[in-house]
């Protein structure tokens, strides 16, 4: 069964989750995994970034 993902915030714990099960390696003893964190931050930063462009991209209402 597929689930759907209705927000930024479960698209990130998605990936963030199947990067950790395709790559059990980047995954230290600890549970912690700088590598994964990495990926997370980076896809935070271009989502902030296509953000930013898209609501620089909507003009201004006017009124006449």
């Amino acid at each position: 069964m597929s689930h759907q993902i209705h927000t930024y915030s479960e698209l990130r714990q998605k990936i963030h989750d199947d990067l950790r099960l395709q790559h059990p390696e980047w995954v230290q003893p600890n549970g912690e995994s700088p590598i994964c964190d990495s990926y997370d931050a980076r896809l935070m930063e271009l989502i902030g970034a296509l953000t930013r462009s898209n609501v620089e991209r909507v003009p201004e209402s006017r009124t006449t």
